[in-house]
């Protein structure tokens, strides 16, 4: 269906164009009307068409390595979708399909060309639009990425951390505590076995004294070592609060797909009721 000049008007980056600019486009560009959960392309399709939304919401989706749908952006009135493979004359990477009653503006290379003849600024428009489809990607690589906490808070971790970590991790082993046990006995026996020539004799005052210096030093150690620990089972949680969420959605979006198929099958009954009582 041709254009209205007038529906042109409702578009963003359209708004600016002249009356004669807007007749010219109009001429171009068609109108297309896709009805709730109507699909506009599936990944695949030949990229030779791009849309602008002039009305309604559209959901652009992709496949991930996993093979799960993964929702790349959800384009609304005066935005663009498809353009990416338009442009490069590719198939589409993505699927669309229209979340209600949806108007959209179907244009191709050549229509571009003329518009940018006409009004070369529309063109950075278009750019701003496919940069924002970029970073949103972008986002969703960087969200949807495996990370393991311990290599997260490994890459961040300061010499003394590393220190902290190596000290609490000796002194919580039984190589420690016998070899310091050892020590204590030795000491102990050393200058009991010495009696009046001995340098710390019995209560072993220096003795308490070096004792009470080293719990001073080692509980600040092995306390940095346990707020550590903290931080990667907090960063754990949330990386596992994350994957619920994506596993939440991925249902969600698998009973949307049943009740669906659901409908489509009611309606094929409805149809073939009507054909068999007709």
């Amino acid at each position: 269906m041709a254009c209205d000049p007038e529906v042109l008007r409702q578009v963003p980056l359209f708004a600016l164009l002249d009356d004669e600019e807007a007749c010219v486009l109009a001429g171009q560009v068609e109108v297309k009307r896709f009805a709730a959960r109507q699909r506009i392309y599936k990944m695949g399709d030949p990229g030779g068409q791009a849309y602008v939304v002039v009305s309604g919401t559209v959901r652009v989706t992709t496949v991930d390595e996993d093979h799960q749908e993964v929702v790349v952006d959800e384009p609304s009135e005066g935005e663009f979708f498809g353009f990416a493979s338009m442009l490069e004359e590719t198939v589409h990477q993505s699927s669309a399909i229209a979340l209600q009653e949806t108007v959209c503006l179907e244009v191709d290379r050549n229509d571009i060309a003329v518009l940018l003849q006409r009004k070369p600024m529309a063109g950075m428009d278009m750019l701003a639009v496919l940069g924002r489809q970029f970073h949103a990607s972008q986002k969703l690589v960087r969200v949807r990425a495996a990370r393991n906490p311990n290599e997260v808070i490994d890459e961040k971790e300061t010499l003394g951390e590393r220190v902290a970590d190596r000290v609490a991790s000796f002194g919580g082993s039984w190589i420690f505590i016998t070899s310091f046990l050892i020590v204590l006995i030795a000491y102990a026996s050393i200058n009991v076995g010495l009696a009046a020539r001995a340098w710390d004799p019995y209560p072993f005052i220096l003795l308490n004294l070096f004792l009470s210096m080293l719990a001073a030093i080692q509980a600040p150690i092995i306390m940095m070592s346990q707020n550590r620990q903290d931080k990667k089972d907090r960063l754990r949680g949330e990386l596992d609060y994350q994957v619920n969420r994506r596993a939440e959605t991925e249902i969600q979006g698998l009973a949307h797909k049943i009740n669906l198929i659901g409908d489509k099958i009611g309606d094929v009954e409805d149809l073939l009721r009507t054909r068999i009582e007709g």
